[in-house]
């Protein structure tokens, strides 16, 4: 475990900052601040390098909580830094643990820092993804034609099969053994949408999917039986496109900074919807 330095502030009454270094004696004199490491004197807050200790470059980090109205179910949209940086930052509720935002997403406004928040659900989706994204249903297929690396799943056309206009290229595609979407059962993965041709006048209402085993440690589609048509297909969003946000009764964010310059930051704000199931 570790080791930290915490300092004490009148204004908190408490101890608010944990610091990375470690030193074997510290000492305050004529307005400076010594530490001794190692056998070394050393004096801080006067080198122009910010988070070097000892020679050791560290990373800033911060921890806190979003809990107004906690008995809410609430779905945190945004963050907003009152600062002159932006952070790193990821994100927790009691519900949902894949919530972040990188350091570049952040948009300078006004003064401030502003992006949205991501959602790192992953491909294969895991049990407890499906309730928290947008999975949409198509159908059953007519006919499915499958290469080494492709699936041609085809839909009908009278009576018309709808593919919609919300699946795009890079959607996960999924399906599920029988004719309902109803039907009891974990939804396999099929692969991932490269192409939607949809031309009704020629007979096209197709969904091309990539099949070729991704790299480890995510396992190949399962296998689509050729000219099937006993499954039921729907789709999931691409979680980090999205970007709905977190759902929650309460969010914990975590940011890191690793800039070596001086970094201010006044008030980390976040926009907020309740929840409706």
């Amino acid at each position: 475990m570790p080791n930290y330095t915490i300092t004490y502030a009148d204004s908190a009454q408490g101890f608010p900052s944990f610091y990375s270094f470690s030193p074997d004696w510290m000492i305050g004199m004529n307005n400076y601040f010594y530490t001794f490491k190692g056998g070394n004197l050393y004096r801080h807050n006067v080198n122009a390098v910010r988070n070097n200790f000892y020679g050791i470059q560290y990373t800033t980090t911060m921890k806190s909580v979003f809990n107004q109205s906690p008995l809410e179910n609430k779905l945190f949209k945004t963050i907003n830094l009152e600062g002159d940086s932006s952070w790193g930052v990821t994100l927790s509720t009691d519900l949902q643990n894949s919530g972040f935002v990188k350091a570049p997403y952040f948009e300078k406004k006004e003064s401030s820092w502003y992006a949205f928040v991501r959602n790192s659900g992953s491909n294969p989706a895991t049990l407890d993804q499906y309730a928290l994204r947008s999975l949409n249903g198509i159908g059953t297929s007519s006919n499915i034609v499958l290469t080494a690396t492709t699936a041609t799943i085809d839909f009908s056309i009278s009576p018309l099969t709808s593919i919609g206009s919300i699946l795009s290229v890079g959607d996960a595609f999924y399906f599920v053994t029988g004719a309902s979407p109803i039907v009891p059962g974990t939804p396999e993965w099929a692969g991932t949408v490269t192409s939607v041709n949809v031309d009704l006048p020629a007979g096209i209402n197709q969904v091309i999917v990539d099949i070729s085993p991704p790299t480890p440690p995510l396992p190949p589609p399962t296998p689509i039986p050729p000219g099937s048509t006993t499954e039921y297909f729907m789709f999931l969003k691409d979680a980090v496109a999205e970007s709905h946000g977190v759902l929650g009764h309460y969010c914990i964010f975590d940011m890191t900074n690793d800039e070596t310059t001086e970094v201010n930051l006044f008030a980390v704000e976040s926009e907020i919807m309740k929840s409706y199931p």
